[in-house]
């Protein structure tokens, strides 16, 4: 069973289009388990469903056969969201006849729900000519079936329509969005531009070209790039492998020379593909075909045509010059957008971001709000391959995206982005006024960044300083740890650029999803591993150069802050500040002009939590790192994008937790800020105000919109909406109630789009 399920998923994955993808479950399924019939009902978007494929029913009655809700068999199996295994479907009280699909001679019935995101999205339905029930070993392979193969056909649901299937125009409506997580807010319309791993053949899109000839001509020269790559390899390897291994070589180039895998490729560049695209199809389906072999040998050959396919298009790809044809308004999309995939792109060219896999925490995420690039990410329906140069809308408040969108549908966004530009026109002009509340309660703004080249726009945004300069940075574009004196010089260069405001130097915090090239990390788990000031302490000789570097940074400026990452216990704390401690009388001891810095923790897992007050009674101010802190509270992994939407800083028990944080740091009169991307939300911002948190440290493009809330806000108001929210049971109704708030506040435009 195992076996067979791997190869129908694969297969599916590797449609075309819906079409295909349906014909290949429908045909494979009826095979497996020697019925009359399998067929595939996909729910529009009025709750119907529709016959989309089928092996054993009329034909005719694909794209017809339409059951409203609460019609027919394959309607009640939705509605229970379980299966339905009868005897005779013709005697049930639900069972509803279409005469034009010559059902009538089936009594068996089985049907099991296709369930994507918790929504029940079509029905796989088998029937047999015998009255018997399906036997238990039928049913757990249909429910197994039905589990495997959502999401493939949600992805090829949406393919499909991209690409224009007959049956996909039923299903879908037009403009149907394609629903990710919110990344980074606002709205961006412009032209998708797909970006892949080099040498990822499966990852490639489909793009079209124009001239044909010039494209030939790139795969023919690196066709024969190839074939002299594999002589060579096999005249240097001729007298170190035996016969039969050797052989390999000359398998190779047979099937560079097989006319259905080349003529398959020049077919697809003659009818507008780009050769890398015609690679990847042709290459992709020969492999499928050596996939279903029943001999060993030669299914594993499958192996042997990716091989060979990932050859020719690393040629492909040396042949082809930088990317540099970026539209004015161009979307960078890709299965994983990475920050220095961002980083590498024109940025004034780059008007929003999507990627399939991340979330709302990931690096590219917060990269991208600190851009303003408005951002969608988990996007696990969209349909890569086949996006590229299509017009693309991305909605960042809502995480919903729009390929090929209607004309009613691009001028209702156009709109909504016209007023967004007014929007952020308007936030300009805050810039010179304080940030206090309208009863005179100062909030200081302070930004996150972690590059040297954020300095000017950081000081140029009305910023009041740096609540939290992640020094990791300048660790992992190295091939070592930089010492002592190169990480003074970059240190000097950020405390300098704001003094005599404050600037708070975090410690090295690296591990779980942060690795060094050369100090490699290989654990488990690593979210709950060897991460932040564990690692530190496990090599003080690390610390001791940063803190250093930092002390003398700040010589003549004392403007420094030291905040440590990942303090989880008490006596974490006590042998940190040891070793900075003795720093600093290092540094005395050879005739330095230093100053003792302020030193915060940051609470970023439970146990800090608890132990606030201890923990506040030893430091100078506490910081809590909203990220983490919701991500370890919650058990979600931020970066999974599976779970991603149960990750919410406004979940009850978050704000419970800050709360308790603030009222033990009160206890000992010290100040609590938030570095977090919850200082940047803005509807978290009126929760942090009525906490009476008097420091939020964000990105750049977010501290205008907070500088907005907070000058729309009385603390009085802001303890009254805190304390409504103290009592609300789930993160739904607390971020609805604030939305609300925002909206009667006039500050709606800052959590959806429009103004």
């Amino acid at each position: 069973m195992l076996e067979t399920l791997r190869r129908l998923v694969q297969e599916v994955n590797q449609a075309r289009n819906l079409e295909q993808a349906l014909s290949i479950i429908t045909h494979s399924v009826k095979a497996v388990m020697n019925v009359g019939v399998c067929s595939v009902y996909l729910r529009d978007s009025d709750g119907a469903f529709i016959l989309m494929a089928t092996d054993g029913l009329n034909e005719k009655a694909v794209g017809k056969v339409r059951l409203q809700e609460g019609e027919g068999l394959v309607s009640l199996v939705a509605a229970r969201a379980e299966p339905i295994n009868l005897r005779s479907a013709l005697a049930h009280p639900k069972y509803h006849y279409f005469p034009e699909t010559g059902e009538e001679s089936y009594h068996a019935f089985l049907g099991v729900p296709i369930i994507h995101h918790r929504k029940v999205v079509g029905v796989l339905v088998v029937q047999d000519h015998a009255a018997q029930s399906f036997n238990e070993e039928s049913e757990t392979f249909m429910i197994t079936v039905a589990a495997q193969l959502a999401g493939a056909i949600a992805h090829a649901e949406v393919s499909g329509d991209i690409v224009g299937s007959k049956g996909a125009k039923n299903v879908l409506p037009d403009s149907r969005p394609i629903v990710g997580l919110p990344g980074a807010s606002g709205v961006a319309i412009g032209t998708a531009r797909v970006v892949y791993p080099l040498a990822d053949i499966s990852a490639v899109p489909d793009r079209q070209i124009e001239d044909i000839s010039a494209e030939l001509d790139k795969f023919e020269k690196a066709l024969s790039a190839v074939r002299q790559e594999l002589r060579i390899m096999s005249q240097r390897l001729e007298d170190k492998l035996p016969s039969q291994e050797h052989a390999l070589f000359d398998a190779y180039i047979l099937m560079l020379e097989s006319d259905s895998i080349t003529d398959g490729i020049r077919t697809g560049i003659k009818k507008g593909n780009w050769a890398a695209g015609a690679l990847r199809e042709v290459i992709l389906e020969h492999e499928q075909v050596f996939r279903e072999m029943e001999d060993s040998y030669m299914r594993e050959r499958g192996d042997d045509v990716r091989d060979l396919g990932r050859r020719i298009l690393m040629h492909l790809q040396q042949d082809t010059p930088a990317d540099t044809d970026f539209s004015d308004n161009t979307i960078l999309v890709s299965e994983e957008v990475t920050p220095s995939m961002l980083a590498d792109m024109p940025m004034d060219r780059i008007a929003g971001v999507i990627s399939v896999r991340g979330s709302r925490t990931s690096h590219v995420a917060i990269l991208a709000r600190a851009l303003g690039l408005p951002t969608v990410m988990g996007a696990a329906d969209l349909p890569v391959r086949y996006i590229d140069s299509r017009e693309v809308i991305v909605d960042g408040y809502s995480g919903r995206v729009y390929i090929s969108p209607s004309e009613t549908v691009r001028r209702e966004y156009q709109g909504l982005l016209d007023q967004e530009q007014e929007l952020s026109e308007e936030l300009q002009s805050l810039k010179g006024l304080p940030s206090e509340t309208i009863d005179g309660e100062k909030i200081h703004l302070y930004v996150n960044t972690g590059l040297l080249a954020d300095m000017s726009p950081t000081q140029e945004s009305g910023a009041e300083g740096i609540g939290l300069y992640r020094t990791e940075f300048p660790f992992m574009i190295r091939q070592r740890f930089p010492g002592e004196e190169e990480q003074r010089i970059i240190y000097r260069q950020v405390l300098k650029s704001f003094a005599p405001d404050p600037v708070v130097l975090r410690t090295l915090d690296v591990g779980g999803d942060k690795a060094l090239p050369y100090f490699p990390i290989d654990e488990e788990n690593p979210f709950l591993g060897w991460r932040g000031i564990r690692i530190t302490l496990d090599h003080p000789e690390i610390f001791l150069v940063q803190i250093r570097a930092m002390l003398r940074a700040s010589i003549g400026l004392n403007n420094l802050n030291i905040l440590l990452p990942m303090i989880s216990d008490v006596s974490e704390l006590t042998d940190t500040l040891s070793l900075i401690h003795q720093a600093y009388g290092e540094l005395l001891e050879e005739g330095e002009d230093i100053e003792m810095p302020r030193v915060g923790v940051m609470i970023e897992v439970p146990s800090a939590v608890y132990q606030a007050g201890s923990l506040a009674r030893r430091v100078d101010y506490l910081s809590i790192g909203t990220n983490d802190l919701t991500q370890y509270l919650l058990a979600v992994d931020r970066n999974n994008a599976r779970v991603a939407e149960l990750y919410d800083s406004l979940h009850p028990a978050v704000i419970r937790a800050m709360m308790q944080v603030v009222e033990s740091a009160r206890v000992y009169g010290k100040p609590v800020s938030v570095c977090g991307e919850m200082a940047g939300d803005p509807a978290a911002a009126i929760l942090l105000v009525g906490m009476g948190i008097e420091s939020l440290s964000m990105s750049v493009a977010s501290l205008p919109r907070i500088k907005w809330v907070v000058r729309n806000l009385t603390r009085e108001r802001a303890n009254e909406i805190l304390s409504t929210v103290m009592v609300m049971e789930d993160v739904q109704s607390i971020r609805a109630y604030l939305y609300e708030q925002l909206e009667q506040a006039g500050l709606g435009g800052l959590v959806r789009a429009g103004k």
